[in-house]
Protein backbone atom coordinates (compact mmCIF):
# COMPACT_ATOMS: atom_id res chain seq x y z
CA UNK A 1 0.00 0.00 0.00
CA UNK A 2 1.19 3.62 -1.16
CA UNK A 3 2.11 6.29 1.48
CA UNK A 4 0.79 9.44 1.92
CA UNK A 5 3.91 11.42 0.14
CA UNK A 6 3.41 8.98 -2.51
CA UNK A 7 -0.19 8.81 -3.02
CA UNK A 8 -0.08 12.73 -3.10
CA UNK A 9 2.59 12.78 -6.01
CA UNK A 10 0.88 10.17 -8.37
CA UNK A 11 -2.23 12.05 -8.09
CA UNK A 12 -1.11 15.57 -7.69
CA UNK A 13 -1.91 16.36 -11.55
CA UNK A 14 -5.54 15.29 -11.10
CA UNK A 15 -6.09 17.50 -8.54
CA UNK A 16 -8.16 21.08 -8.09
CA UNK A 17 -5.79 24.27 -7.82
CA UNK A 18 -7.10 24.03 -3.86
CA UNK A 19 -6.31 20.45 -3.28
CA UNK A 20 -3.26 21.71 -4.74
CA UNK A 21 -2.38 24.01 -2.55
CA UNK A 22 -3.06 22.07 0.76
CA UNK A 23 -0.68 19.05 -1.03
CA UNK A 24 2.24 21.89 -1.31
CA UNK A 25 1.59 22.53 1.88
CA UNK A 26 1.94 19.13 2.84
CA UNK A 27 5.44 18.62 1.17
CA UNK A 28 6.56 21.58 2.79
CA UNK A 29 5.10 20.47 6.15
CA UNK A 30 5.49 16.71 5.63
CA UNK A 31 7.19 16.08 9.00
CA UNK A 32 4.40 17.76 11.33
CA UNK A 33 1.73 16.61 9.51
CA UNK A 34 0.98 14.07 12.51
CA UNK A 35 -0.16 17.28 14.68
CA UNK A 36 -2.30 18.87 12.70
CA UNK A 37 -6.25 18.21 12.46
CA UNK A 38 -7.85 18.41 9.54
CA UNK A 39 -9.62 22.30 10.86
CA UNK A 40 -5.83 22.99 11.65
CA UNK A 41 -4.61 21.92 8.16
CA UNK A 42 -7.02 24.09 6.40
CA UNK A 43 -6.49 27.36 7.87
CA UNK A 44 -2.65 27.07 7.43
CA UNK A 45 -2.83 25.97 3.97
CA UNK A 46 -5.40 28.41 3.33
CA UNK A 47 -8.18 26.49 2.25
CA UNK A 48 -11.76 25.39 3.66
CA UNK A 49 -11.84 22.34 5.69
CA UNK A 50 -14.32 20.65 2.68
CA UNK A 51 -10.84 20.60 0.22
CA UNK A 52 -9.13 19.29 3.01
CA UNK A 53 -11.79 16.47 3.29
CA UNK A 54 -11.86 15.94 -0.15
CA UNK A 55 -8.17 15.83 -1.14
CA UNK A 56 -7.57 12.80 1.20
CA UNK A 57 -10.71 11.36 -0.29
CA UNK A 58 -9.31 11.15 -3.55
CA UNK A 59 -5.84 9.85 -1.82
CA UNK A 60 -8.07 6.61 -0.98
CA UNK A 61 -8.21 7.27 2.96
CA UNK A 62 -11.50 6.92 4.51
CA UNK A 63 -11.08 9.95 6.82
CA UNK A 64 -8.43 12.50 7.87
CA UNK A 65 -7.70 10.50 11.24
CA UNK A 66 -7.21 7.34 9.16
CA UNK A 67 -3.83 8.96 7.38
CA UNK A 68 -2.81 10.12 10.84
CA UNK A 69 -2.87 7.12 12.24
CA UNK A 70 -1.38 5.95 9.28
CA UNK A 71 1.41 8.29 10.53
CA UNK A 72 1.72 7.25 13.46
CA UNK A 73 1.95 3.62 13.08
CA UNK A 74 5.13 4.56 10.68
CA UNK A 75 6.41 6.67 13.53
CA UNK A 76 6.06 3.73 15.94
CA UNK A 77 7.90 1.68 13.51
CA UNK A 78 11.19 3.87 14.31
CA UNK A 79 10.68 6.03 11.05
CA UNK A 80 11.89 10.03 11.82
CA UNK A 81 8.22 11.93 12.01
CA UNK A 82 8.44 15.07 13.92
CA UNK A 83 5.41 16.62 15.86
CA UNK A 84 5.14 20.23 15.90
CA UNK A 85 2.75 20.65 19.28
CA UNK A 86 4.85 23.64 20.89
CA UNK A 87 2.41 26.30 19.41
CA UNK A 88 -0.60 24.43 19.74
CA UNK A 89 -0.10 23.43 23.45
CA UNK A 90 2.15 26.74 24.68
CA UNK A 91 4.75 24.53 25.80
CA UNK A 92 8.24 24.66 25.17
CA UNK A 93 10.19 21.99 23.36
CA UNK A 94 12.85 21.49 26.35
CA UNK A 95 9.78 21.30 28.75
CA UNK A 96 7.88 18.34 26.81
CA UNK A 97 11.21 16.60 25.91
CA UNK A 98 11.56 16.88 29.89
CA UNK A 99 8.37 15.80 30.21
CA UNK A 100 8.70 12.85 27.92
CA UNK A 101 11.70 11.73 29.24
CA UNK A 102 10.49 11.29 32.86
CA UNK A 103 7.56 9.68 31.39
CA UNK A 104 10.11 6.96 29.96
CA UNK A 105 11.71 6.65 32.44
CA UNK A 106 9.10 5.72 35.29
CA UNK A 107 7.41 3.69 32.61
CA UNK A 108 10.73 1.13 32.03
CA UNK A 109 11.05 1.29 36.11
CA UNK A 110 7.61 0.08 36.83
CA UNK A 111 7.16 -2.30 34.11
CA UNK A 112 10.51 -3.87 35.14
CA UNK A 113 10.42 -7.69 36.36
CA UNK A 114 12.34 -7.15 39.40
CA UNK A 115 12.99 -11.14 39.76
CA UNK A 116 13.74 -11.26 35.81
CA UNK A 117 16.19 -8.74 36.28
CA UNK A 118 17.83 -10.49 39.16
CA UNK A 119 18.14 -13.74 36.74
CA UNK A 120 19.59 -11.71 34.42
CA UNK A 121 22.54 -10.23 36.72
CA UNK A 122 23.32 -13.72 37.30
CA UNK A 123 23.77 -15.28 34.62
CA UNK A 124 26.21 -12.73 33.54
CA UNK A 125 28.00 -13.02 36.69
CA UNK A 126 28.26 -16.86 36.23
CA UNK A 127 28.86 -16.75 32.09
CA UNK A 128 32.23 -18.05 30.60
CA UNK A 129 31.73 -15.48 28.00
CA UNK A 130 29.64 -12.66 27.23
CA UNK A 131 29.45 -11.73 23.54
CA UNK A 132 27.35 -8.35 23.01
CA UNK A 133 25.44 -7.90 19.63
CA UNK A 134 24.16 -4.58 18.26
CA UNK A 135 23.66 -3.12 14.99
CA UNK A 136 22.59 0.32 13.46
CA UNK A 137 21.21 2.59 16.88
CA UNK A 138 22.16 -0.13 18.57
CA UNK A 139 25.74 -0.54 17.65
CA UNK A 140 26.26 2.91 20.43
CA UNK A 141 24.59 1.09 22.85
CA UNK A 142 26.05 -2.00 22.36
CA UNK A 143 29.54 -0.51 22.85
CA UNK A 144 29.02 1.21 26.27
CA UNK A 145 27.42 -1.81 28.05
CA UNK A 146 30.67 -3.60 27.05
CA UNK A 147 32.52 -1.12 28.48
CA UNK A 148 30.52 -0.88 31.49
CA UNK A 149 30.53 -4.77 32.03
CA UNK A 150 34.30 -5.22 31.85
CA UNK A 151 34.97 -2.83 34.22
CA UNK A 152 33.53 -5.59 36.98
CA UNK A 153 34.00 -8.81 34.76
CA UNK A 154 36.46 -9.86 31.59
CA UNK A 155 35.37 -11.86 28.85
CA UNK A 156 33.40 -9.51 27.22
CA UNK A 157 32.69 -9.25 23.52
CA UNK A 158 31.31 -7.27 20.84
CA UNK A 159 30.07 -8.94 17.94
CA UNK A 160 30.49 -8.45 14.80
CA UNK A 161 33.67 -6.87 14.08
CA UNK A 162 33.43 -3.56 12.15
CA UNK A 163 32.67 -4.89 8.40
CA UNK A 164 32.84 -8.11 9.44
CA UNK A 165 29.80 -11.23 9.20
CA UNK A 166 28.53 -12.97 12.91
CA UNK A 167 28.51 -16.86 11.75
CA UNK A 168 32.47 -17.26 12.72
CA UNK A 169 32.05 -16.13 15.91
CA UNK A 170 28.61 -17.87 16.31
CA UNK A 171 30.14 -21.18 15.61
CA UNK A 172 32.10 -21.67 19.24
CA UNK A 173 29.77 -20.39 21.64
CA UNK A 174 28.47 -23.14 23.95
CA UNK A 175 25.41 -22.97 26.55
CA UNK A 176 28.48 -21.59 28.83
CA UNK A 177 28.14 -18.58 26.81
CA UNK A 178 25.77 -15.80 27.00
CA UNK A 179 25.01 -13.37 23.90
CA UNK A 180 23.19 -9.89 24.46
CA UNK A 181 21.68 -8.88 21.94
CA UNK A 182 20.20 -5.40 21.60
CA UNK A 183 17.76 -4.85 18.79
CA UNK A 184 15.52 -1.40 19.05
CA UNK A 185 13.65 -0.55 16.19
CA UNK A 186 13.90 -0.18 13.14
CA UNK A 187 15.76 -3.80 13.42
CA UNK A 188 17.96 -5.74 10.68
CA UNK A 189 15.92 -8.63 9.38
CA UNK A 190 18.83 -10.67 10.61
CA UNK A 191 17.99 -10.50 14.33
CA UNK A 192 14.78 -12.55 14.28
CA UNK A 193 16.82 -15.75 12.45
CA UNK A 194 20.56 -14.78 15.12
CA UNK A 195 17.96 -15.11 18.26
CA UNK A 196 16.21 -18.37 16.91
CA UNK A 197 19.58 -19.76 16.26
CA UNK A 198 20.83 -18.71 20.00
CA UNK A 199 17.07 -20.79 20.82
CA UNK A 200 18.10 -23.90 18.96
CA UNK A 201 21.33 -24.09 20.02
CA UNK A 202 20.78 -23.45 23.98
CA UNK A 203 23.06 -20.53 24.09
CA UNK A 204 21.40 -18.41 26.83
CA UNK A 205 20.10 -15.15 25.35
CA UNK A 206 19.27 -11.80 26.62
CA UNK A 207 17.27 -9.41 24.55
CA UNK A 208 17.15 -5.48 25.04
CA UNK A 209 14.42 -4.26 22.65
CA UNK A 210 11.49 -1.80 23.03
CA UNK A 211 8.55 -3.00 24.61
CA UNK A 212 6.40 -3.45 21.26
CA UNK A 213 9.42 -5.46 19.86
CA UNK A 214 6.59 -9.02 20.07
CA UNK A 215 7.45 -10.66 17.25
CA UNK A 216 11.47 -11.34 18.35
CA UNK A 217 10.75 -11.20 22.28
CA UNK A 218 9.68 -14.84 22.72
CA UNK A 219 12.64 -16.04 20.93
CA UNK A 220 14.96 -14.95 23.44
CA UNK A 221 15.42 -15.99 27.67
CA UNK A 222 15.47 -12.96 28.66
CA UNK A 223 13.56 -9.65 27.55
CA UNK A 224 14.54 -6.31 29.40
CA UNK A 225 12.62 -3.24 27.65
CA UNK A 226 13.31 0.40 27.65
CA UNK A 227 10.84 2.77 25.84
CA UNK A 228 11.87 4.84 22.90
CA UNK A 229 9.28 7.42 23.00
CA UNK A 230 9.96 11.25 22.04
CA UNK A 231 8.31 14.52 21.46
CA UNK A 232 10.04 15.44 17.90
CA UNK A 233 11.60 13.04 14.82
CA UNK A 234 14.22 10.52 16.57
CA UNK A 235 13.83 7.89 19.39
CA UNK A 236 15.18 9.15 22.65
CA UNK A 237 17.61 6.70 24.04
CA UNK A 238 17.61 7.98 27.32
CA UNK A 239 15.69 5.31 29.20
CA UNK A 240 18.25 2.53 27.48
CA UNK A 241 20.95 4.06 28.64
CA UNK A 242 19.52 4.10 32.22
CA UNK A 243 18.49 0.85 32.11
CA UNK A 244 22.56 -0.62 30.79
CA UNK A 245 23.46 1.79 34.15
CA UNK A 246 21.71 -0.13 36.14
CA UNK A 247 22.58 -3.50 34.83
CA UNK A 248 25.97 -2.88 35.19
CA UNK A 249 25.67 -1.47 38.57
CA UNK A 250 23.94 -4.86 39.16
CA UNK A 251 26.49 -6.74 37.83
CA UNK A 252 29.68 -4.95 39.63
CA UNK A 253 27.43 -6.01 42.93
CA UNK A 254 27.41 -9.43 41.80
CA UNK A 255 30.63 -9.35 41.89
CA UNK A 256 32.08 -6.72 44.25
CA UNK A 257 34.81 -8.20 45.64
CA UNK A 258 36.61 -9.27 41.95
CA UNK A 259 35.06 -6.20 40.33
CA UNK A 260 36.74 -4.15 42.86
CA UNK A 261 39.99 -5.69 42.59
CA UNK A 262 39.34 -5.34 38.97
CA UNK A 263 38.34 -1.82 38.82
CA UNK A 264 41.67 -1.10 40.93
CA UNK A 265 44.20 -2.60 38.54
CA UNK A 266 42.26 -0.91 35.63
CA UNK A 267 42.90 2.50 37.13
CA UNK A 268 46.81 1.44 37.83
CA UNK A 269 47.31 0.08 34.30
CA UNK A 270 45.47 3.87 33.15
CA UNK A 271 48.52 5.71 35.29
CA UNK A 272 51.25 3.24 34.02
CA UNK A 273 50.32 4.09 30.24
CA UNK A 274 49.56 7.23 31.34
CA UNK A 275 45.85 6.86 28.81
CA UNK A 276 44.47 9.79 30.88
CA UNK A 277 44.69 13.08 32.56
CA UNK A 278 44.02 13.12 35.95
CA UNK A 279 41.96 16.06 36.59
Amino acid sequence: MKQLDERLKSHYPQLSPQEQRVADFIFDHFNDLISYNSAELARLSGVSKATVSRLFKHLGYEKYKEMRDELRTLRQSGMPLTDNRDAVQGNTLLARHYKQEMANLTRWVNDLDAAQFNDVVRQLAVSKRIFIIGMRNSYPLALHLRQQLLQARGNVQLLPQPGQTLSEELVELTPEDTVVVLAFRRRPRLIKPLLLHLQQAGIPSLLICEPGAQSVMALAHWQLCAPLDSVSAFDSYGPANSLINLLANALLHQLLSEGRQRIHQIAALYGHLDELEQR
